[in-house]
């Protein structure tokens, strides 16, 4: 009978850890972490910094997408190896932030809420997109079926 804590001991687990703690580790995966908690914080504030908190919807709306994109530039950066199976969900939120001053009812379209919107969307869209990439370049995984080396090939 197989217990849960046996699957902690299984070394493809160990090894997988190994993987993601150096990808978490580059300087690289660093930068876009810091950039996705910077991404969040703006779109957070974005409303009192770009000038229209007037706007209720769209004031709620950054807010609390702002906050999740912020908590998941955290996720990564302190566990990346539990959190990059949610990294498609940066890019998600990232065109959701582009879209939203067009599709949250009311007159949210104003110019600075449009531009302000579609630059922090469009940056958190490419840095979710950049570390999805790092999550699966880092670990081996690939898209579309694996191909055998040489020395994997049946003789």
């Amino acid at each position: 009978m197989t217990h849960p804590a046996d699957i902690e001991r299984h070394p493809d687990i160990a090894e997988m850890r190994t993987r993601y703690e150096i990808a978490a580790a580059s300087p690289v995966a660093q930068l876009m972490d810091g950039l996705t908690l910077l991404s969040g914080i703006y779109l957070a504030l974005s409303p009192w910094i770009a000038g229209f908190s007037g706007l209720t919807g769209i004031t709620a709306n950054n807010l609390v997408t702002g906050l999740c994109v912020a908590g998941l530039g955290l996720g990564f950066s302190f566990a990346f190896g539990r959190t990059y199976g949610i990294a498609w969900c940066a890019p998600v939120l990232g065109v959701w932030t582009i879209v939203a001053p067009w599709v949250i009812s009311g007159d949210m379209s104003t110019t600075r809420t449009i531009w302000s919107n579609v630059v922090v969307g469009a940056l958190i869209c490419v840095l979710g997109l950049a570390t999805m990439s790092l999550a699966g370049a880092r670990s081996g995984w690939r898209m579309g079926p694996r191909t055998r080396s040489r020395a994997e090939s049946p003789r």
